[in-house]
């Protein structure tokens, strides 16, 4: 055999023992480093095993990604230390990369996600699906379904499971207790849904989750529902990335929830509904109290506020978006507003003391400017309105704020809008400041209160309750689309497309020591080392952000 026939059998046999790796690294992005394959290994190694490696000195954890023909470096390659089970399919691994494109995210932070918390070495054979009587047929698109927010997702979602004749389908929710509560009702229904990691990967026919759903290890997509997509905002958008899964699968997507985003609207329209009157049920009974010639003398509790406390028999939840007691505090000698005398940032009240939050100094109860201390409360917190309520009701009032999940067994409840996703049901919903909400300075300040709306209306039966808002707004579209229960009277699309925001272009926000240059995007400086980055679409956007680094932050909801 001569030297190039030598050469040639090695390549061979060396094509066949490479594997591609991406290290469990943030640092190293999408990067992937060639490994040879001990002979011993080979039989547990396909793509998306976990694997052990060694990566400048450090043994780490990392993924398969695939089988190069030939490495990319003439380098000796070093070899994969051990196998530490099942990863995400091919399928997801190719996902999550498009997402660590889309919004700028480490790869590693996805496809640690999208694996198992503790090593998984066997999988369960899958069970066959439990048939589901229906005669529907879907075709394999994504569709933006409006419904009422007490419609129940039940029958959608075996709809959908009946319809869908290989693969698994997945359910999405926005939070975890839902997703249990779904799976449960599922069961008693004889429907096999997965209960964990390992099953979902087998194949199992149904698979629920919250929003890690999205990168579930699911080997192959038949179909998807996503409850509430609306709800999925976070560093990345989860309805987004199913989409797009489920776009690259063929795999029908259902994305169903009462307050259609622009950005979905924009992205998946147009929306198909509900019958009107059946939508309309969903929402609860309006009351809109008209603040703007208030006596002050009320504060924050109107006539009609107290009234409803008085006539219901049933819990009532308050809502204001304002933890501690007091949020804004004046002197009642000089007037002045209760300041950081480091970085002159409001203070406000923690403890007996005043705390600023932005510098956390903190100080005793005194005006900066002239030492006294009587301080009026200008703007109070869940705390102190819990107080007044006490006092005002005679009656043992319970707060919930922050990450206080106790449900207070009492008739009246007050807390910040995390509140309204703590307690299930009650009587009525009162918004003591929806103003707060109305007039965030946020782009997605009046979705966001839509939403807060639909879910307030859910958690009151629809029409069987009340919820009553506070507002020196009362016409604002919101609270228009409140009262006659249709979401697409508050017209945010359309506006945004008028000014030229988002969707109908691209944001990001960056934080950097100075402003940088990219190609094909425009960068303002936000003050404070922050830049906003703005792009005609997301393919010029996110192409320009490759390679940029850290503190990025696309489709910023804070803006």
């Amino acid at each position: 055999m001569g030297v190039n026939d030598t050469r040639r059998d090695i390549s061979a046999r060396t094509r066949t023992l490479i594997a591609s790796v991406i290290a469990d690294v943030p640092a190293l992005g999408r990067r992937r480093f060639d490994y040879l394959i001990p002979q011993h290994l080979a039989p547990d190694i396909r793509v998306g095993t976990r694997v052990r490696i060694e990566i400048h000195g450090r043994k780490v954890a990392g993924w398969v990604c695939g089988f190069p023909e030939q490495p990319e470096t003439e380098k000796t390659l070093r070899t994969i230390r051990s196998v530490s089970g099942w990863g995400p399919p091919e399928e997801v691994i190719e996902l999550a990369q498009w997402v660590a494109w889309r919004y700028a995210m480490p790869l590693s932070t996805l496809l640690r996600s999208a694996s198992p918390d503790k090593n998984v070495y066997e999988l369960p054979t899958p069970l066959l699906a439990h048939p589901v009587e229906a005669n529907v047929s879907h075709s394999a698109e994504v569709t933006l379904e409006r419904v009422g927010p007490t419609t129940d997702p039940l029958p959608a979602v075996l709809e959908t499971i009946a319809a869908t004749q290989s693969g698994t389908v997945l359910v999405m929710t926005p939070s975890i207790g839902w997703s249990e509560r779904l799976a449960e009702r599922l069961r008693r229904r004889t429907v096999a849904v997965a209960k964990d990691w390992a099953q979902a990967r087998a194949g199992w026919p149904v698979v629920v989750g919250s929003r890690r759903g999205a990168l579930s290890p699911i080997p192959k997509l038949g179909a998807v529902v996503v409850l509430d997509a609306h709800d999925y905002r976070g560093r990345a958008d989860a309805a987004v990335v199913i989409a797009e899964r489920a776009r690259r699968t063929g795999a029908p997507c259902r994305l169903i929830t009462p307050t259609p985003s622009a950005a979905l609207i924009s992205s998946f329209g147009p929306v198909r509904g509900q019958e009107r009157s059946e939508e309309r049920a969903g929402w609860a009974k309006p009351i809109v109290v008209d603040r703007r010639a208030s006596d002050p003398r009320e504060g924050l509790y109107s006539a009609q506020l107290v009234s409803l406390f008085h006539g219901s028999s049933s819990p009532i939840v308050c809502v204001l978006n304002r933890t501690g007691r007091a949020r804004l505090l004046s002197c009642a000698r000089c007037g002045e507003i209760a300041r950081c005398e480091h970085c002159g940032d409001r203070v406000v009240e923690k403890d007996d003391r005043l705390l600023c939050l932005r510098c956390h100094r903190t100080r005793p109860m005194l005006c900066a400017s002239c030492g006294s201390e009587r301080l009026k409360m200008l703007r109070i917190g869940v705390k102190r309105a819990r107080e007044e309520l006490e006092a005002l009701l005679s009656v043992k009032v319970g707060d919930v704020a922050g990450d206080n999940d106790t449900i207070p067994d009492t008739s009246v409840i007050v807390g910040t809008e995390a509140v309204l996703h703590r307690v299930r049901h009650c009587g009525a919903v009162a918004f003591l400041d929806f103003d707060q909400h109305l007039l965030a300075p946020r782009l997605n300040a009046s979705e966001e209160s839509l939403a807060l709306l639909a879910k307030a209306s859910r958690i009151v039966g629809g029409r069987k309750g009340v919820v009553l808002v506070q507002t020196r707004l009362p016409t604002h579209p919101v609270l228009t689309a409140l009262r006659e229960g249709d979401p697409s009277l508050a017209p945010e699309l359309g506006q945004r497309r008028q000014l030229g925001l988002p969707p109908s272009v691209a944001w990001a926000t960056l934080k950097a020591d100075a402003q940088p240059t990219l190609p094909g995007v425009s960068v303002s400086d936000l003050g404070e080392g922050r830049y906003l980055i703005a792009a005609p679409s997301h393919q010029v956007l996110c192409d320009a952000l490759v390679g940029v680094g850290k503190g990025i932050t696309v489709d910023p909801v804070d803006l």
